[in-house]
């Protein structure tokens, strides 16, 4: 038999990587990420009797940190919070339960499909992707690196991120394309 402290550090590692994920989706603050992963995790132990362990851990983990990213927003301002309203949350939340049901152990191999799909972009396109969710960069910040418009930054931006959601949705969910 698992105690709870055993299941909350085997539930912790499962998904930590998916909870940083969530939060750097929404805020580029490194430290403050690590910050609300810490208090989302610290939060979670404190309310692990809550917990229906007959529903899947990882929404409820994120619940929790989006509601600590939503309280963060309110406390440091929009500035500094990208993304960040209830119906953003839920639609990034919905992306990370599609990505759980790609095939692999951890979150890491559930990763492989975004890097399958990001290889198919092709160069500028990809770069635009990588400078902005990667970097942090706004588009003409990416634009000056890039030597390119900024009209065309924000284009590439549009359909990097429409190829990624087909090829996504492709490779999680065939037979809903097809």
């Amino acid at each position: 038999m698992v105690d709870a402290r055993d299941l909350f550090e085997i539930l912790t590692r499962q998904h930590i990587d998916s909870v940083r994920a969530f939060l750097l989706s929404s805020l580029r603050d490194g430290v403050a990420v690590e910050d609300l992963v810490q208090e989302t995790f610290l939060t979670a132990w404190k309310i692990l009797d809550r917990y229906d362990r007959q529903l899947p851990f990882g929404p409820w983990v994120r619940g929790i940190a989006g509601k600590l990213l939503l309280n963060h927003r309110r406390r440091h301002g929009r500035s500094r919070v990208h993304y960040c309203d209830e119906e953003v949350l839920t639609g990034l939340d919905d992306g990370f339960r599609m990505l759980e049901s790609a095939p692999g152990d951890t979150f890491d191999d559930q990763l492989d499909v975004l890097r399958e799909c990001l290889a198919r972009l092709e160069g500028s396109q990809r770069e635009s992707i990588r400078l902005h969710y990667e970097h942090g960069l706004h588009c003409k910040e990416i634009a000056a690196r890039l030597g390119i418009g900024f009209e065309a930054v924000k284009k590439h931006l549009q359909r990097g991120r429409a190829v990624l959601h087909r090829c996504m949705r492709q490779k999680l969910d065939p037979a809903e394309v097809a």
